[in-house]
């Protein structure tokens, strides 16, 4: 087995990375500061935009499942996906996260857990995506470079 590849076969993710960002929502909701604005501008605002982590978060997962992938990124990744919103992000799934945690931090009128999305991403980003990238590499090869130099991994 390759230091790359989990026991299942896919990438050595070791965290799942919705857990991590659910502990920085969890967390950030009972810090301070609190960003001040008016409910209604809060709930609206914030509501928009945890609508628009969830509808690039659930368009991710449809080309996933489609593909007959399993979101677990431990789990054999049986091909690259080109098309819909990989076309502009290697991690459309990871950036509907943030997304929605900013949302909740916003609704919720907590900076923190805004600042915390962004920490959970950091973590993320190493104990995930790194990880990711090498296992994709190592079973795409050539077609998987001329992808990175194509598309962002984030936005």
């Amino acid at each position: 087995m390759s230091d790359v590849r989990s026991r299942q076969g896919g990438a050595r993710v070791r965290l799942p990375p919705p857990l991590v960002f659910a502990a920085a929502i969890a967390t950030g909701v009972f810090l301070p500061p609190r960003l001040g604005l008016p409910l209604a501008a809060r709930l609206l605002l914030g509501g928009i935009i945890v609508i628009a982590g969830f509808a690039v978060g659930i368009s991710a997962v449809g080309l996933f499942r489609k593909t007959g992938q399993d979101l677990r990124p431990w789990m054999p990744s049986p091909e690259l996906i080109f098309h819909g919103l990989y076309r502009f992000s290697r991690n459309p799934m990871y950036v509907s996260m943030v997304v929605i945690a900013c949302g909740i931090g916003l609704a919720c009128d907590r900076a923190a857990v805004m600042l915390l999305a962004l920490a959970a991403l950091v973590v993320v980003h190493f104990t995930a995506v790194l990880p990711e990238e090498r296992y994709l590499q190592e079973q795409f090869g050539e077609t998987y470079s001329q992808y990175k130099s194509r598309v962002r991994r984030y936005l």
